[in-house]
């Protein structure tokens, strides 16, 4: 079997099952693990990395508007790589190149790849994706294995927190200028790490949220999580989210308790990483029950500060 991956989420599935040797092309966004850097590329994007993030909101919904696409798709290359299943997704067009885009394009192979979409809004979502691919992929016993795994994980961390009483109000921001709160399993993830988020919507894309909002929320933990950022570039947002009229007011900037994560990897991903960011919020609402987890450079606690952020801890 030849498989093409187009999300990075998909591809670390794939590798996670141990069927990594059977991918012939992933996305210029995958990064994970290190060994699928020497996989050719069939994705590139629109939208320069190297903008403000008030710029790169404005020409996503410009680029959206005028070609439904935040991605390319390198089609010469795609059609001679001949893949026999193409893993795909219907869940964000901002997140990877659409389903309709790829289908457009199958249509006209000979003979037809199979088109596998993946769609997770919830945890339950990620898992049941992670079984799916197993099973396309003829590995069903390593993807049940994969998946109890996680599951164990969680359901570790919920047995933690379900008799906490003290629950902190947690704001996810996915996107600081303008501020989105988190979507889809964010406000899950929140809840099963013992935190209240009441911003997000479960299930539901990330929205735009009204900062008078936030501030009435008067969060106690505030998470950088800027959908695509590595932990540098969350870090960054801080100075934005600091210049936010009373931001440094908040329960949260005056407890220590604002913290930047690399949402590229983990937060934003719906893969078998999720299990790795959960834990990792864990510690960052209750310490006293969950150790620092052990992956470096996945999240810092940050100080709110208009001219710069200065990180306080690993």
């Amino acid at each position: 079997m030849r498989v093409c991956s187009l999300l990075p989420s998909a591809t670390e599935t794939v590798f996670a099952l141990g069927m990594g040797r059977l991918l012939v092309g992933v996305t210029h966004e995958c990064d994970y693990p290190p060994e699928a850097a020497a996989i050719p590329q069939v994705t590139r994007t629109n939208i320069a990395p190297d903008l403000a993030s008030r710029e790169i909101d404005a020409a996503v919904s410009s680029t959206l508007g005028s070609t439904g696409s935040l991605y390319e798709l390198d089609r010469e290359r795609l059609e001679q790589l001949q893949p026999d299943l193409i893993l795909s997704q219907r869940l964000c067009h901002v997140c990877a190149v659409s389903a309709d885009r790829v289908e457009d394009w199958v249509e006209r192979l000979q003979p037809q790849p199979r088109v596998l979409n993946l769609e997770p809004h919830s945890l339950a979502d990620i898992l049941a994706n992670v079984g799916t691919v197993a099973e396309a992929m003829g590995c069903p016993a390593a993807g049940q294995a994969l998946v109890e795994g996680l599951r164990g994980r969680i359901d570790a961390v919920a047995e933690k927190t379900r008799a906490i009483s003290s629950r902190p109000r947690v704001l996810c921001l996915e996107w600081v200028d303008p501020p989105y709160c988190g979507g889809h399993w964010m406000k899950e993830l929140v809840e099963i790490a013992g935190g209240l988020d009441e911003l997000a919507q479960a299930g539901e894309p990330s929205r735009r949220i009204p900062w008078d909002q936030v501030l009435e929320f008067s969060p106690e933990v505030v998470l950088l999580a800027c959908c695509g950022f590595p932990l540098p570039r969350c870090v960054k947002e801080a100075e934005i989210l600091a210049g936010f009229p009373r931001a440094r007011e908040l329960p949260a900037s005056r407890a220590g308790r604002v913290y930047a994560v690399d949402a590229s990897s983990y937060f934003s991903r719906p893969g078998p990483r999720i299990v790795d960011s959960l834990e990792i919020l864990a510690h960052c609402l209750h310490p006293e029950l969950f150790p620092p987890p052990p992956w470096e450079g996945a999240f810092c606690r940050i100080e709110l500060k208009a001219d710069r952020s200065s990180k306080l801890q690993s």
